[in-house]
């Protein structure tokens, strides 16, 4: 997610470090690297402009040219930017004692998976989800809307080839009231580009159920498009709310960045994976922190909460062995593709290169420490040259990447003891309240 848009602002930054003061250029320099970074991420050209202007205004108002740590002062002055630009405060749809929700987009942009993680998502909140089938001219998006419904546990009402809006309004309360549903989400009608017969659809069945909420669900990997359908749905339905899927897939991010800039609606939700559990609540401030390599503690907390791996108690650095690491490992494992986990850890960026940052990599380690005796695992110092080739041959991998893991083993050693100084011991214990 943002890789590209990532990388190419923390390098702008970093040039700064390690510097004294800097000049007028110096800072005209890193926000016109700025300025393209944003433009190369398909990020709207007024978004990108207004962005570098208030960076910029705000730098030289805690007059950085005067700073002794310049690169802190733009890393803070950017971050509070994207903040802001990703929307500021988190935002989410307000519930009532009875909601109606309308989910609208284009075919394709994952609007009928959405659908079910957010029935999904609520569900686990108390709330009590009925899922709508709107769509009366494609059957196979009704049918979609049911499979999902049954996997994730919640009743799904079809329309009929056809039906007009005022009997889908009548059939919908009906089932909402002999089930005490308080939680309509209605997945309406999509096609593969906008045209009138789609919006006048849409508006008849907004007028027949006067939905709380319509939420716009946008695919990010779709850039600068993404911008036009928003408006164009928003012009003609009205838009309350977005959703953003793929998110986790879209390695420029321009959509993220100005959706909320052009519609001027809150981003409620972003999709982040395909599974059903994979929607969360839109955090500007959390998101603009994992694009600048600041991490995202409070999003992997919520993570490990999650799988129950907070009650554990990790040892000290200076009692890890490569068995506890293997744990330790395979329990970031549960909380998600490890290469995002470690994104999501302040000093991901600074770990070792002997360790591998991708699920693939991680298994080449685990066949390394399972193919080693107890007591290697508990004294890594007693692996001789026969004993290494020794695992290298029993593990598929060569006695080269065994030493870098060995290295890198007793680096992260060392890296654990400063995580020491935060609440709790080892990788998880920066959670434990």
């Amino acid at each position: 997610m943002f890789g590209q848009l990532s990388a190419r602002l923390q390098e702008a930054i970093d040039r700064l470090r390690g510097r004294g003061r800097i000049s007028e250029e110096d800072l005209r320099s890193t926000l016109r690297e700025i300025r393209r970074a944003l433009m190369d991420a398909d990020v709207h050209w007024e978004v990108a402009r207004e962005f570098v202007d208030r960076v910029r205004e705000r730098a030289l108002g805690q007059r950085v040219l005067e700073s002794l740590t310049p690169a802190e002062v733009i890393l803070a002055t950017v971050y509070e930017a994207l903040k802001e630009a990703l929307g500021g405060e988190v935002r989410q749809p307000l519930l009532k004692e009875r909601n109606l929700w309308f989910l609208v987009g284009l075919q394709g942009s994952g609007k009928t998976t959405t659908a079910a993680k957010l029935a999904l998502h609520y569900k686990g909140k108390g709330r009590r989800p009925l899922l709508v089938a709107a769509d009366t001219q494609r059957p196979a998006a009704r049918e979609q809307l049911r499979v999902l419904g049954e996997r994730v546990g919640v009743p799904v009402l079809e329309v009929r080839d056809g039906e007009p809006p005022e009997s889908i309004r009548r059939r919908v309360e009906e089932e909402a009231r002999l089930g005490a549903r308080d939680l309509i989400l209605v997945d309406t009608a999509g096609r593969l580009q906008i045209d009138e017969p789609l919006m006048a659809e849409l508006a008849r069945l907004k007028e027949a159920m006067r939905p709380d909420e319509v939420l716009l669900v946008l695919d990010a990997m779709t850039g600068q498009e993404a911008l036009s359908v928003a408006r164009a749905f928003d012009e003609k339905v009205g838009v309350t709310g977005l959703v953003l899927t793929k998110l986790d897939g879209d390695a420029r991010g321009g959509a993220a960045l100005s959706a909320r800039h052009v519609t001027g609606k809150p981003i409620y939700f972003a999709g982040v994976s395909e599974k059903p559990e994979g929607l969360e609540p839109f955090y500007p401030d959390r998101l603009a922190g994992r694009i600048l390599g600041m991490g995202d503690v409070a999003t992997l907390a919520e993570r490990v909460r999650e799988a129950g791996l907070e009650a554990e108690a990790p040892k000290a650095a200076k009692e890890l062995t490569l068995e506890d690491f293997l744990k330790q490992m395979q329990n970031l494992k549960r909380l998600g593709p490890f290469s995002e986990v470690l994104r999501m850890l302040p000093l991901g960026r600074a770990l070792p290169q002997g360790l591998g940052v991708d699920d693939r990599a991680l298994k080449r380690l685990e066949a390394m420490v399972l193919s080693m005796t107890p007591e290697e695992r508990k004294n890594p110092r007693i692996l001789n040259a026969s004993r290494r080739k020794r695992i290298a041959r029993g593990s598929g991998t060569t006695v080269q990447e065994l030493n870098r893991f060995i290295k890198a083993f007793e680096e992260i050693k060392a890296l654990m003891k400063s995580l020491e100084k935060q609440k709790g011991r080892g990788l998880m214990g920066i959670f434990r309240r």
